[in-house]
């Protein structure tokens, strides 16, 4: 049985968090998809940690970790993480998918000439190289990590991978060209640092799921930011929904039985795009420092994060493109400085009024309906009983669920891994 934790947004809604928690009731967590653009942060007993590429069950000595099939992996980054847990006294239970493909220099170094070369009208990418990592896996001139251990047999690869790259590397970017020995010798460097953590994946699961073993999947980004069904071409570039999750990791799909869609009280976003509910100036700025552990940005790159009101039109979108049977609502307690809430409920399209979300070009045109709630003018952080909040926080969450149209069984109040309340499976 898999439980698969995904976002409804556009990320940082604090699946990290629900993750960590859930570690402790699983027994095999999966990393399927994304790479090191984007990170989770996660505040236990052990201290306060921003992941990029690991799951975010390493802190539990009794989950097997696994990086799967279809994540960017990038050696060093990992590798990094996993030293930075060290300095901590964390010390993973964690493997690697044998067919994950590795991520190069070369690809961040394309990831910013391009950035570069488009200036204003750029994506707003993190330069970690994931669009060209995942151009090359699916052009098949990439390299999986189980071709780190056979560099000699791939001269012919590797030709090949340079051929295709030099002409942009040279011609648009005007930079110096790669070459056949520097991509073997960096292939050669990668195998010696992840060698002691490869294994098949794939056979783990299928044995862990013929055992009963209990499995969680965990995603990165959220729903609007997939390529298919997202803002395109403000996305990313693989799949954040639950419905990769079995591709990404290597289970039937069949066996994913329940998704945790992760929705924030409020919204946020990094990078161009389209953003309806977006707010700016000082009523952005005091959201921003408010929510959060602390305040709104980017775990990975520390980006200020774009702010806005909670949407109920994107977030039954991504609750429905992510199959979700449940939902996990976090930061509420940020919103508890307002008198009273804002709320979009609608868009205001071309004259008319539409509760469905539209495609990128008319998202453009898209203006907010808002709605205000009764604010409760109190810090909730951290508590631990739904029936003793205050009736307007009752009233927000019993607002949102009815809007998104899928029961509500997680409410946090905190960042930490307890400030949690469970709600329950709810008629």
């Amino acid at each position: 049985m898999a439980t698969a934790i995904v976002g409804a947004n556009w990320g940082d809604e604090g699946k990290g968090k629900m993750t960590d928690l859930l570690a402790l009731e699983s027994d095999v967590i999966v990393r399927f998809q994304g790479g090191n653009n984007a990170g989770h942060t996660i505040i236990n007993d052990k201290g306060r940690f921003a992941l990029h590429l690991l799951p975010s069950g390493v802190f539990n000595p009794n989950t097997l970790n696994i990086i799967g099939t279809g994540v960017a992996l990038n050696v060093k980054a990992f590798k990094a993480e996993l030293d930075n847990l060290a300095e901590s006294g964390v010390v993973p239970n964690i493997v690697v998918s044998d067919r994950a493909q590795v991520l190069l220099e070369v690809h961040k170094n394309l990831d910013s000439w391009e950035e570069m070369r488009l200036g204003k009208a750029s994506f707003g990418s993190t330069k970690s190289g994931i669009a060209p990592f995942y151009a090359d896996k699916y052009a098949k001139v990439g390299f999986q990590v189980c071709d780190l251990f056979e560099v000699d047999s791939l001269t012919d690869r590797i030709k090949l991978f340079c051929d295709r790259k030099n002409p942009l590397i040279t011609t648009t970017y005007k930079q110096p060209a790669i070459t056949p020995a520097a991509v073997a010798a960096e292939l050669r460097e990668l195998a010696e640092i992840v060698r002691p953590y490869v294994r098949d994946t794939s056979a783990i699961l299928h044995k862990a799921i013929a055992d009963g073993k209990r499995i969680l999947l965990e995603g990165q980004l959220g729903a609007l930011k997939d390529t298919d069904h997202g803002i395109y071409p403000m996305v990313t570039s693989s799949s954040p929904l639950a419905g990769f999750a079995s591709i990404g990791a290597g289970i039937p799909p069949y066996e994913i039985t329940d998704i945790i869609t992760v929705v924030k009280a409020y919204s946020s976003a990094v990078g161009a795009g389209p953003f309806v509910s977006e707010i700016f100036g000082s009523e952005a700025q005091e959201l921003r420092v408010r929510g959060g552990d602390k305040g709104e940005f980017g775990a990975t790159t520390g980006r200020p994060r774009r702010m806005g009101w909670f949407d109920a039109v994107a977030t039954r979108y991504g609750c429905r493109a992510q199959g979700a049977t449940e939902i996990a609502l976090t930061l509420v307690d940020a919103l508890g400085y307002l008198d009273e809430i804002p709320v979009c409920k609608a868009y205001e399209l071309d004259g008319k009024i539409t509760h469905d979300f539209p495609c990128t070009p008319a998202l453009y045109r898209a203006k907010p309906v808002i709605e205000k709630l009764p604010g409760w003018k109190s810090d909730i952080r951290g508590a631990r009983d739904w029936n003793a909040l205050p009736q307007q926080v009752r009233d927000y969450v019993k607002y949102i669920e009815n809007a998104i149209g899928v029961p509500i069984t997680f409410f946090s109040t905190g960042p930490g891994r307890n400030d949690i309340i469970r709600l329950g499976k709810r008629k």
